[in-house]
């Protein structure tokens, strides 16, 4: 298996709306993609490109849901998911498997390859391994979403952070199910995109970093309990 890079960070909230209200304030980002999909989970969703990588709220809207409950064991707003890219489905699966990690839900289209691990068997958050064909397509941002797509404060996802009380075994079980070399307590990923684990009691992921274009700032703010960064390259 080779994940190439992240492809897509997620954050859960009670308000859809203010979280891309605040992407777009904060990070000049543009229209949503809200993908008719996730009803089957029983969740409205936003999903906002960055260059062509993207951001995704998701937001219950009946009882019972996966996201509900990730909410209420955080007390609101937080981190959920991340999405990697990779080079072959079914290597990525056979890993996983190899790996003693379950999947949640799964799927096979014509333009792309999607499983979801467990996130009781990963540790701090859900992860989607993806495949799309074409590699520079993303059907989860919408088919219009190179039209959407604006560059000029963030350009792509640089990373996310997770955490849990034994950042050392999160990041040697979170190496295992990427099949990366760590680098200190940075999961690098060959796009350059990376992982870093942190130690906080709490599990979970607790931040998501942008590269910054050109002449902007390196700075951070606070968007749905998750900590995003804009970091230089």
């Amino acid at each position: 298996m080779n994940v190439e890079r992240i492809r897509q960070a997620v954050v859960a909230s009670h308000d859809r709306a203010a979280v891309v209200a605040a992407w777009q304030r904060e990070f000049g980002l543009g229209a949503p993609y809200d993908d008719p999909g996730v009803a089957a989970f029983g969740l409205v969703n936003g999903v906002v490109p960055v260059g062509d990588a993207f951001l995704e709220v998701v937001t219950p809207c009946r009882e019972g849901t996966a996201v509900g409950r990730h909410l209420a064991r955080h007390g609101g707003d937080c981190g959920y998911m991340v999405l990697v890219q990779v080079t072959d489905m079914a290597a990525a699966r056979a890993h996983l498997a190899g790996s003693g990690v379950r999947k949640v839900w799964s799927v096979d289209l014509d333009d792309i390859s999607g499983t979801h691990a467990h996130p009781a068997d990963t540790g701090a958050a859900l992860v989607s391994f993806d495949r799309p064909v074409p590699p520079s397509s993303w059907r989860w941002g919408g088919a219009d979403w190179p039209d959407r797509s604006r560059t000029r404060v963030v350009t792509g996802l640089a990373g996310v952070r997770i955490a849990g009380p034994d950042p050392d075994a999160l990041r040697d079980r979170w190496a295992e199910v990427l099949n990366v070399v760590p680098d200190g307590h940075r999961l690098p990923l060959p796009d350059g995109s990376y992982v870093e684990v942190e130690a906080r009691e709490q599990p979970g992921m607790t931040g998501i970093d942008l590269w910054a274009a050109a002449g902007q700032p390196a700075r951070t703010v606070t968007i749905a309990g998750t900590e995003f960064r804009v970091v230089n390259r």
